[in-house]
C-alpha cells in the first residue's frame, strides 16, 4: 500500500470514531431534555384526574414531601390540601372537591353492584349467597351463624362497646371503618384498642375494611355505629 494512502487512512480514523459518536451523544442530550417534560405531561393529567390546577398538585406533592407525608404517607390530594388548607375558603373548596369525587366513585360502585349482582342471578339463579337462616330483625338472635356489615368510626365509644360485645357473642362480621383515609395503620391501632382476637381475623370470621363509601352507598339511615344484614337485596339495621 502506498505511504501516502496509509497515512491518509490513519489521519481519518479518529474523525470516524467521532461521527460515529455523535448521534449516541445527541440522543443522551435529547433524551434528558425530555423527560421533565414528560414528568409535566404526567403531572398535568393527575391534577385533572383530581380537579386540580397544575400549582395545586404541585402543592401537595411539597406538602407530601415534608412531614404530613411522613405521618400519612397514603393521603390523597384533596385531603392533604383540605388539611393544609390555608384559609377557610381553601378548607371549603377542597371538601366540596372531595365530596364531589367521592359521590362519582359511589354511583360508579353501585352500577358495578348492580351489574355483579345481575350476573349472579343470569349465572348461578338458584345458589344462595348469604344464608340468612336464624336472623332476626330485632337483633337478639344467635348472630353466630349470620354475616354481618359492622361500620364504625374514631372516637366513638358507642363503635368500641358494641364490637366487643358481638365478638363476645362469637359474631361474623366485616369491620368498616367510616373516615380511615384508606390509612392500614388507623384501623390496625383501633382494633388493637377495641380488643379484636388476631386469631379471628386471620380466621376471617371477623375482617377488617376501609369504609371506602360503601356507609354512604347501602342507604341505612342513623348514627354509628350500625350493624347490618342484606336482606333480599335492602341493608336492614339491627
Amino acid at each position: 500500500m502506498p505511504v501516502v494512502l496509509l497515512v491518509l487512512i490513519i489521519a481519518l480514523v479518529p474523525t470516524l470514531t467521532l461521527a460515529q459518536n455523535v448521534p449516541a451523544t445527541s440522543s443522551r442530550i435529547a433524551s434528558s431534555q425530555e423527560s421533565p417534560s414528560s414528568d409535566t405531561t404526567l403531572d398535568e393529567h393527575r391534577a385533572r384526574e383530581w380537579g386540580l390546577q397544575p400549582e395545586e398538585w404541585a402543592r401537595y406533592r411539597q406538602l407530601m414531601q415534608g412531614s404530613l407525608g411522613i405521618h400519612s404517607p397514603n393521603l390523597d390530594p384533596l385531603t392533604a390540601l383540605g388539611i393544609e388548607a390555608r384559609t377557610d375558603e381553601e378548607r371549603r373548596h377542597y371538601a366540596e372537591l372531595q365530596v364531589q369525587a367521592e359521590a362519582r366513585r359511589v354511583e360508579k360502585t353501585l352500577a358495578y353492584q348492580r351489574a355483579y349482582d345481575a350476573a349472579w342471578q343470569r349465572l348461578y339463579p338458584t345458589l344462595q349467597r348469604v344464608d340468612l337462616a336464624g336472623t332476626s330483625s330485632t337483633g337478639n338472635g344467635d348472630l353466630s351463624s349470620v354475616r354481618l356489615a359492622v361500620f364504625v368510626k374514631e372516637g366513638c365509644p358507642p363503635c368500641e362497646q358494641r364490637v366487643r360485645q358481638l365478638q363476645a357473642e362469637g359474631a361474623a362480621f366485616d369491620l368498616y371503618m367510616v373516615g380511615s383515609r384508606q390509612e392500614d395503620a388507623r384501623i390496625r391501632q383501633w382494633a388493637t384498642r377495641v380488643g379484636i382476637d388476631p386469631d379471628k381475623v386471620r380466621e376471617r370470621a371477623i375482617t377488617l375494611n376501609h369504609d371506602g363509601g360503601r356507609w354512604l352507598s347501602i342507604g341505612v339511615q342513623g348514627d354509628l355505629p350500625a350493624v347490618v344484614r342484606e336482606v333480599n337485596g335492602q341493608w336492614l339495621r339491627l
